[in-house]
């Protein structure tokens, strides 16, 4: 999955854009209540674990 495609799916279920962080952007989701990283990786894919990981911590199975 490209960034692009998971930062629609990131703000569809109500997580949005928090700050910049050193290597990635820091977001945040209502549904969980916490931050996490989001890689800036923009020409590769997202590797499988890694969105595994965003999308259990924005709350999103």
């Amino acid at each position: 999955m490209k960034r692009s495609e998971l930062l629609r799916i990131l703000k569809a279920n109500g997580c949005y854009f928090v700050r910049e962080g050193t290597n990635h952007e820091i977001w945040h989701s209502d549904i969980t209540g916490n931050d996490f990283p989001v890689w800036r990786h923009s020409g590769r894919d997202i590797p499988p674990g890694t969105l595994r990981k965003i999308f259990r911590e924005a709350g999103i199975e």
